[in-house]
């Protein structure tokens, strides 16, 4: 049975309201800038992750500089204290990755700064970004795709005990590229079978930092018909997964295992990667295919990098 790759509808994203910024001047002192670039990334949807880590990073530098330093008065070469404190003296491991992070926020802080006409100078400038390689997620070639769904085909027919669950939950993940918290978030209400052809599902954030998160997507043809026995055979009551995260890892481990493929191939995050992979060979627009995987321009940009490795042809 083939997955019909999805088409994407969004839904329009709530105002958003923040609080005006305190005037800043290169005489403020490091936490009134603090604040005033929180509400900015509020304003600009930084995604949660972001606007957590990159406060968390600014506060350690308030603490390394004084919550008195004027932030026109912060130099390079305070700034390059700063990570070398983290890197080797602190006494708290620090992961290369995580200080590529952190030096990531003091780009993107003064950067705004100096941007804002605050600060004369960008003193994070000239600080150098060691990059830091991350292995590329695995994803499913298109022969363990179909090995995928032939078992949980095979699964939900099965004379002793057919199970519609395992098929509903693999191509849900494949045609949407959903998380895992969305997955569990997913309310019966939020599903619309009522047009034929073009069901879809509302994924939700009840955060309000998250709402630009939301987003109706489309969902295979097949889907209302792998739902009707989903319904009948578990009868959840308002969710459409009434059990566990750590439950439905158990049956994708399971489907893995029936299709033939390795130990912990099929994974949320695996299946999630695996249907942005399809959808950007498929020509999905880069920006349609941010909105549907519901990502921050930030984040973004590093996960379409990493998407245009995987798609790249072999030599």
């Amino acid at each position: 049975m083939s997955l019909d790759q999805p088409a994407l509808f969004t839904s329009a994203a709530p105002e958003r309201k923040t609080t005006p910024p305190p005037a800043l001047m290169a005489s403020s002192p490091l936490p009134e800038a603090l604040q005033a670039f929180h509400a900015h990334m509020l304003a600009q949807d930084f995604s949660a992750y972001t606007i957590k880590a990159f406060d968390s990073d600014l506060r350690l530098l308030t603490r390394f500089l004084g919550p008195k330093t004027a932030i026109g008065n912060v130099s390079s070469s305070q700034l390059e204290h700063f990570l070398n404190f983290l890197r080797y003296e602190r006494g708290v491991p620090c992961k290369l990755k995580s200080l590529a992070r952190r030096l990531t926020t003091l780009k993107v802080f003064f950067s705004w700064l100096a941007e804002e006409a605050v600060i004369p100078i960008d003193p994070a400038a000239p600080l150098i970004h060691h990059r830091v390689t991350t292995p590329l997620p695995h994803v499913l070639s298109d022969q363990e795709i179909a090995q995928l769904l032939a078992a949980t085909e095979k699964w939900r027919y099965d004379r002793q005990k057919a199970d519609a669950r395992p098929h509903l939950l693999v191509t849900l993940l494949l045609s949407t590229g959903i998380k895992k918290g969305e997955s569990m978030s997913i309310a019966l209400t939020d599903i619309d079978t009522s047009e034929q052809n073009a069901p879809t599902v509302f994924i939700r954030h009840e955060s309000i930092r998250q709402r630009y998160k939301e987003r109706k997507l489309r969902l295979p043809i097949q889907f209302p018909a792998v739902l009707r026995e989903y319904l009948a055979q578990y009868k959840p009551k308002a969710k459409l997964f009434e059990c566990t995260a750590r439950n439905l890892e158990y049956v994708l481990d399971e489907c893995a295992k029936r299709a033939g493929l390795p130990p912990r191939t099929v994974s949320f995050e695996v299946l999630r990667w695996t249907s942005a992979v399809r959808d950007l060979r498929e020509g999905m627009d880069e920006d349609a295919l941010r909105r549907k995987l519901g990502l921050s321009h930030i984040t973004w940009a590093e996960t379409l990098e990493k998407l245009k490795k995987l798609t790249a042809p072999a030599l």
